[in-house]
């Protein structure tokens, strides 16, 4: 059991930093990813950038997408378990289209996205939307990446 009063471990020295070295890059991946908003609900978008955060194990993004779900009115049950999102009731028709979609996108090396998967998300989302929400789970593909690879850590928060 941990002792809560102890404080963290400390974080992975950070690699590099891709808005110093890549800044033009950087900004171009900034305004990608503002372009992939467009048309999405923020709180799907939310659970789709967890939900990849989650496959890919990037801690800097899990922290600030869960921390922005919450801030969009997400509930907390809902998040605890998005892992297993298939396992629990809480998740509309919807929404489990989008997390399927993610988890294909997001794992496209192993079988690419089959199309029962993208045939399911296309029952639920328009065109333009489908390829909104496909634009999203792409843009945080690459910032996992980004974070990983320079091993961005999350702010360290009070015990």
């Amino acid at each position: 059991m941990t002792n809560q009063s102890e404080p963290y471990a400390p974080a992975p020295e950070q690699r590099f930093s891709m808005p110093e070295l890549a800044s033009e890059w950087y900004r171009a991946m900034i305004d990608l990813d503002r372009a992939s908003r467009t048309a999405v609900d923020p709180l799907l978008a939310e659970l789709v950038r967890t939900r990849a955060s989650q496959v890919n194990g990037c801690a800097f993004c899990l922290d600030m997408h869960t921390t922005d779900a919450l801030k969009h009115g997400e509930q907390a049950h809902r998040l605890h378990t998005l892992a297993a999102w298939r396992e629990t009731p809480y998740f509309t028709p919807r929404e489990r289209a989008a997390l399927a979609l993610t988890e294909a996108v997001t794992l496209v090396t192993s079988g690419h996205v089959p199309d029962d998967v993208y045939e399911e998300a296309a029952k639920h989302f328009g065109p333009q939307e489908l390829a909104q929400l496909i634009a999203v789970i792409i843009s945080i593909n690459s910032w996992n990446r980004v974070a990983i690879a320079s091993r961005m850590s999350p702010a360290p928060k009070e015990n």
